[in-house]
């Protein structure tokens, strides 16, 4: 997988080196060569062929020693010019490449342009590829059932064009969008390359689109640098020319071979344009060799689907999960029995870009439910997924001039699956819209199976590529190259007869060709029609006329097959290239099938059921399971739980001890929504999700150290961004707000979210509110829309027992010394955390002798609720019907303790 890096400063070597070539120093051609070629590309690392080795020079190489732990050597290029020089094999290209681009490196590829063997005095040569982190196309350096985008962004006026594009399967999209959006569609699409006008140090790159905060007076909050301080893009300055409307309209059109941009649903979107032009500019000069051919434009517009912020997607561990941040355990995880790349790839897309619409939604969701009921329908559709491989990705490779013929073989064996896949998916009438893209290529297979052999060995030119009979002259060649192969491999025995010298031997080298070797010893048994050619220490070397001819026969044959070869491999890769566009949609479709029956395949195996998604103001879900967590468990340990959020009951505000599933329950709820809106069944016994157009979350404690925000910062920016950002229609989950402060702050912080959340007409959205401040469970009462919920637990001696069931009502404690003892805390702090916790809980003694807790320093916070109120409410709140007896005396004792401070607190 890719590592994207934040945009470089020049590499420390490259400014320590000093030039190697003085102006007036005589060099050699092939120095001359390179410095052209060099000039070129300045910001490049230029791996320069010679031979069997691709070679780099001067800073290139001192930087290519460091980076890739090779030789640094040095080579004789002029007259007293010793060079330095570091070079790799040309077979093990890929695995030196991957590192380069790993580590951020841009890296162009001269290849030699002509035959050594034929050329007349210096070989021809010139950058082919120029390799960035988002254009590679070599399989080695992608992942499998992952995207490599490459992007462009522009903005402008407070909006944006962006556009991405993957080199290797040929997708092609655009947007024009506010510029506030563009961070989030960053985050989305997770380019590993972001191309932008260089120099631009305009006010977009300070703007609040990084988190969407804002200040009480309106302005902006962000870093410096906005979305380019992401240290997950590689930033590739572009000159401002490379984003010209005019410019970029001509590119796209010269590009499809259009004469008007209407027909791609762009000519008035000029952001839009001006991106995607930027982006056919630099796969024209990153590609000289094969500029890739892309899928017509995809114009969009992100209102169709529900944006994920990139907290969001981490929060609910989407793609990455635990400290490690790793893909196991997350829920793509769980969701991914894709059979094809192609279908993992987009199943990925689609758990990050949740549908808005019910009824697309509700079209996926018929063709889960009809795969998850009929088992031979599902049986028949993964029997012919198992043999499809990477469509999208072997026409890159066809299209760019670097498919194997295994690829040829392996394509035509992918389409004649997929008109199996045809023709199981055309008995399926749930899936109906999916029969359009599904339609067979037939003219590809039957054209690959013409042409290349069944098994193809070796690289084409060494005549094991082409089958027998689609080229007679390829195959005229081949007989009189065996026919002298023959003749020669029976010419040594023929010899031998003829002479009576037993070790006789047919050779070969390179210098003299083939040639008859007869030992010292038998040189006066050698006829007088062999012609010595060289003398050797033990023996002598002849030819003979038939030799030589049959010789010229084999080599002239072996030369001319491999330049037909190659020339005809050539031209049948030619002709699949003009059926690319029907082998992609055909793909796009496969994919589509494979992710569907991905989740179905889930649903069966994990008793998902199918929700029910409108576009009302409610979700309910009964039963509902955290589809991640409950496959870690072991069977049936997993405790459901219900929920529902409704226009009268908006906000749940949930307590309850550590340890004891709050931050689960409330994640579970948004990832059931999520999977509804994605059409996957959900883990439930039923769920009815109404319409939501955002999933905001804030959970966790962690800073930001590289723009210098500590973990309350971060923690408050985020929620600023929620409250900023919400609607109506949003389900929004916050876990712990105002933990990351003193105790008075933390609750003032978080009853003011809480209201907020309840009082603003622009909110009133569905909200999770996870709390260890059990005083807000107050607002119950004075908030028709706030619920208070709690999560059972169990008292056991000094113990507890954690139920995992949510049921109504406030918890009056947070059980954390117990929960500390479970974690493995010495026994010693444990009793001494029991002691502190039992002074904090007594009244206090102070220096006037009474008890009760000191009272506020003069200018200092005085306590948030008024006292007489404080127990009013708190004896309101009593849950009577559900109080354990302990809980009981508890509940009384605390009465009790807050009445003995009332007189002195008024």
């Amino acid at each position: 997988m890719l590592v994207f890096l934040q945009a470089r400063q020049p590499h420390p070597i490259r400014s320590k080196i000093p030039p190697t070539a003085p102006v007036g120093v005589a060099v050699t051609p092939i120095r001359r060569q390179y410095l052209k070629i060099k000039h070129s590309y300045p910001d490049a690392i230029v791996l320069f062929r010679l031979g069997d080795f691709y070679e780099t020079f001067d800073d290139d190489a001192h930087l290519a020693s460091a980076e890739l732990e090779i030789t640094l050597t040095s080579r004789s290029m002029g007259k007293n010019l010793k060079v330095p020089m570091a070079g790799v094999p040309a077979h093990s290209l890929d695995s030196y490449l991957a590192r380069l681009i790993k580590k951020g490196h841009k890296v162009a590829i001269c290849e030699q342009l002509t035959d050594p063997s034929k050329s007349r005095g210096i070989v021809e040569r010139d950058v082919v590829r120029v390799v960035t982190p988002g254009t590679v196309v070599e399989t080695g350096l992608l992942e499998h059932k992952a995207n490599n985008y490459l992007a462009a962004v522009i903005e402008e006026n407070g909006w944006a064009g962006f556009a991405y594009v993957d080199v290797t399967t040929g997708e092609f999209s655009a947007a024009q969008l506010e510029a506030s959006g563009l961070p989030l569609e960053l985050e989305r699409v997770a380019p590993a390359e972001v191309l932008a006008p260089d120099g631009d140090d305009s006010a977009p790159q300070r703007r609040a689109e990084w988190q969407g905060g804002a200040t009480p007076e309106g302005e902006t909050m962000s870093p410096p640098e906005g979305w380019r301080a992401n240290p997950r893009f590689t930033v590739t300055p572009l000159a401002p020319a490379s984003f010209r409307l005019e410019s970029c309209r001509d590119r796209l059109l010269e590009h499809y071979g259009a004469l008007t941009l209407e027909s791609f649903g762009c000519d008035h979107l000029p952001l839009a344009v001006r991106a995607a032009g930027a982006v056919i500019e630099y796969l024209s000069r990153t590609h000289k060799a094969a500029m890739p051919r892309l899928s017509p434009l995809n114009i969009y517009s992100t209102g169709g689907f529900m944006v994920l912020d990139a907290q969001t997607r981490q929060n609910l561990e989407l793609f990455q999960a635990g400290r490690g941040r790793t893909e196991e355990h997350s829920l793509l995880s769980v969701l991914d029995h894709t059979r094809t790349a192609m279908g993992g790839r987009l199943l990925r897309r689609w758990l990050g870009q949740p549908l808005l619409d019910p009824d697309e939604i509700n079209r996926r969701l018929d063709v889960v439910e009809a795969f998850s009921t009929d088992g031979f329908l599902r049986a028949g559709a993964v029997s012919s997924l198992g043999q499809i491989p990477d469509l999208e990705r072997i026409c890159g490779r066809i299209i760019a001039g670097t498919a194997l013929p295994r690829d040829l073989t392996g394509l035509s064996a992918g389409l004649t699956a997929a008109a199996g896949l045809s023709d199981t998916i055309a008995g399926c009438p749930a899936a109906s819209w999916l029969h359009p893209f599904l339609t067979p290529v037939p003219e590809v297979p039957g054209l690959i199976a013409a042409a290349i052999a069944d098994e193809p060995s070796g690289a084409p030119g060494e005549g094991n590529v082409i089958r027998p009979g689609f080229s007679p002259e390829l195959d005229r060649l081949k007989e009189a190259a065996g026919d002298a192969r023959r003749f020669i491999a029976s010419l040594e025995e023929q010899e031998r007869e003829r002479t009576g010298i037993r070790n006789l031997r047919v050779g070969y080298n390179q210098v003299f060709g083939y040639y008859i070797e007869v030992s010292r010893a038998n040189l006066p048994q050698v006829p007088e029609d062999y012609v010595r050619r060289q003398t050797l220490t033990n023996g002598e070397r002849f030819i003979v006329p038939q030799l030589k001819e049959y010789e010229e026969m084999a080599l002239t044959a072996r030369d001319r097959i491999e330049e037909l070869e190659r020339d005809l491999y050539r031209r049948v890769c030619g002709q699949l290239a003009e059926s690319a566009e029907a082998v992609q949609r055909l793909a796009g479709g496969i994919a589509a099938v494979d992710a569907l029956a991905s989740l179905a395949a889930v649903a069966v195996s994990n008793r998902y059921v199918r929700p029910v998604v409108d576009t009302g103001d409610e979700i309910t879900i009964k039963g509902g399971r955290h589809p991640v967590v409950e496959l870690t468990l072991d069977a049936g340990l997993y405790v459901p739980n219900d929920v529902r959020l409704s226009p009268g009951s908006r906000i749940i505000l949930l307590t309850g001890p550590n340890m004891a599933g709050k931050s689960t329950y409330i994640r579970q709820v948004a990832v059931i929504v999520l999977l509804a809106r994605i059409g996957s069944f959900v883990p439930a016994e039923s769920a009815t999700i109404g319409l939501v157009d955002r999933i905001f979350t804030r959970a966790g404690l962690q800073d930001d150290l590289t723009t210098g925000q500590s973990t309350f910062m971060v923690e408050m920016v985020e929620t600023a961004a929620i409250l900023n950002q919400a609607t109506p229609r949003s389900l929004v989950i916050l876990d712990e707000i105002g933990r990351g402060t003193s105790t008075y702050d933390g609750m003032a912080i978080a009853r003011a979210v809480v209201e907020h959340l309840h009082n603003d007409p622009r909110l009133g959205c569905k909200s999770l509110f996870a709390t260890h401040y059990h005083e807000l469970t107050d607002l119950a009462s004075t908030l028709p829309g706030v619920s208070n919920f709690n999560v059972a637990v169990a008292e056991d001696g000094e113990g507890v027992v954690f139920l995992h069931r949510i049921v109504p009502g406030g918890a009056d404690q947070s059980y954390g010394v117990q929960v500390a003892r479970l974690a493995g805390l010495p026994p010693a702090v444990i009793s001494r955390a029991w002691e502190v916790l039992n002074d904090l809980e007594q009244p206090s003694s102070h220096a006037n002798g009474a008890p009760g807790p000191a009272p506020a320093p003069q200018g200092l916070q005085m306590p948030l609720f008024d006292p007489g109120r404080a127990l009013q409410d708190l004896l309101l709140g009593v849950d009577i019907s559900n109080l354990t007896p302990l809980g009981a005396i508890n509940k009384l004792y605390e009465l009790q303790e807050k009445a003995r401070q009332l007189p002195e607190q008024l």
